[in-house]
């Protein structure tokens, strides 16, 4: 069991909550306003999920995910506190904006925190995947990328926690803009050319 804080409760925040709670973690959500925030429904699907603010929710958890709008990735990460000896996954998208300065959320997580430990996981598919990566009787698959070897295992754990098949490791901090391209690969597909959110990537192999 980990201690997870997740910040941001839109859909893939609340998928990745409702699936980790399932799978027997301790979900701590990081919200601005406890009163109103649009997340409120997940307190409901699980006792394992609770809501604090932002800081309270990281300094309480090992694992934190972040589930934001891509182009406030660096006031995000500010707001975390002291993040050192954390890991930190990234799960936004900054295909349609990104933060202003920075060529993807993950160099600008790095660049306001102090934890090395920040990989890019669960951006390269819809929310509905993380509720139920299942397509008979084969998985999805996962994908991370990032220089650290912790941040990598952690994601790799929490993907499997959640029924996704194998996690490819697409490389390191090079390589998150190529993760970003598949996520905009997938939009093109289930969305742009209208073939639905039903749709998962896996790779096979000889």
């Amino acid at each position: 069991m980990m201690n997870i804080a997740i910040i941001g409760t839109g859909n893939v925040g609340g998928a990745l909550a409702r699936g980790l709670a399932k799978a027997g973690h301790r979900i701590r959500l990081g919200v601005r306003e406890l009163a109103t925030f649009k997340g409120a429904s997940l307190l409901e699907a699980s006792p394992d999920i609770t809501a604090h603010g932002v800081r309270e929710a990281a300094q309480a958890s090992e694992v934190i995910i972040l589930a934001t709008p891509a182009q406030v990735a660096h006031e995000v990460a500010r707001s975390l506190g002291d993040v050192s000896g954390k890991v930190i996954l990234d799960a936004m998208n900054g295909v349609f904006a990104r933060p202003e300065g920075f060529e993807h959320t993950t160099a600008a997580i790095l660049a306001n925190c102090n934890t090395a430990d920040v990989v890019k996981c669960f951006n390269t598919t819809g929310y509905e995947n993380m509720l139920d990566p299942k397509y008979g009787d084969q998985a999805a698959d996962m994908f991370v990328a990032g220089d650290s070897t912790r941040g990598k295992e952690i994601a790799g754990q929490l993907a499997h926690a959640l029924g996704f098949g194998e996690v490819w490791d697409f490389g390191g901090l090079d390589k998150v803009t190529l993760l970003e391209q598949l996520a905009l690969s997938w939009i093109n597909l289930a969305i742009m050319q209208k073939h639905g959110r039903g749709i998962a990537f896996k790779v096979l192999r000889r």
